[in-house]
């Protein structure tokens, strides 16, 4: 896996927690990832909270479900304000949050790109699709 993070004063150190966005959108180094635009997921609606993880395996999930043409994209991102644990997924699908998943209502700022990175099994991205299409079908959409 290669990163390309570029030198920051009062940017991230070796001792700061590492974060990940997955998504198709294509933004680079300093840009702001922000509420207020068409959601990667769901019916596409305006966004009241963007997400991000500590897991790189969960920021994968993100930009493979993503919904777009773009590519798949995984950024190292910084949060400018406070996050909170994503309540799609804590206690509700995986108790105790094992996929370190988050949620903000406060821009994230990009430090970074995972520019290699092995995605998961066709199979498996296809049994996600299918089941969060059986979801929207019955009127459940996770992504608030």
């Amino acid at each position: 896996m290669s990163m390309n993070i570029p030198p920051v004063s009062n940017g991230p150190t070796p001792f700061a927690q590492t974060y990940f966005h997955g998504t198709k959108a294509n933004l680079k180094v300093g840009d702001m990832i922000e509420t207020g635009v068409p959601s990667n997921y769901g019916q596409r609606n305006q966004a009241q909270y963007i997400y991000l993880t500590a897991t790189l395996d969960a920021a994968i999930w993100g930009a493979e479900l993503a919904l777009g043409e773009g590519c798949e994209r995984i950024y190292l991102v910084e949060p400018t304000g406070p996050v909170e644990d994503d309540p799609n997924l804590t206690d509700k699908k995986f108790p105790g949050n094992p996929t370190k998943s988050y949620r903000s209502q406060h821009p994230f700022r990009i430090v970074g790109e995972v520019t290699h990175w092995i995605g998961h099994d066709t199979e498996k991205v296809q049994a996600m699709k299918d089941g969060l299409a059986r979801l929207k079908e019955q009127g459940i959409e996770a992504i608030e």
